[in-house]
């Protein structure tokens, strides 16, 4: 065998290994996750946030140079708007770095689900579809 074709089959087996490890990433992206248990209230101190005491809360942290963002922000609004018992509070990251550290926010943008009782009840990375926002939602508003 020619070094040559050694080293295309070598460059092809590198592209798509990373094509598949890319995928299997960007799968997770956007997928709302149960977070904790409903009987607990959640240990970060989620009083300085601003959340609603009536209904649910959609926080999504955001940055002014997140691309990104800009799509979470037209779902949450577009969801807030269907349900206008849920309140929707977005914070900067660049203005309220202690917020996100303490919900241990790493990559933007993240959005939360906290109920009326402040206990967080959902997480995400990405942009969220709002069928999954909306299906997270509606069971709070009982």
């Amino acid at each position: 065998m020619s070094t040559v074709a050694i080293a295309t089959s070598t460059i092809v087996a590198a592209i798509a290994a990373a094509c598949g490890i890319g995928l299997a990433l960007n799968r997770r992206s956007g997928v709302l996750r149960h977070v904790g248990s409903a009987g607990q209230r959640d240990s970060t101190n989620v009083g300085d946030l601003g959340l609603s005491t009536t209904g649910p809360t959609v926080v999504h942290f955001s940055a002014e140079w997140c691309g990104p963002c800009a799509a979470v922000r037209q779902v949450v609004d577009r969801v807030c708007a269907e349900l206008p018992e849920v309140a929707h509070v977005e914070i900067d990251l660049d203005a309220n770095p202690a917020a996100a550290k303490g919900l241990s926010v790493l990559s933007l943008p993240t959005t939360f689900i906290f109920d009326a009782d402040g206990r967080q009840r959902y997480r995400t990375a990405g942009v969220p579809k709002a069928a999954d926002l909306r299906t997270a939602l509606v069971p709070l508003l009982a």
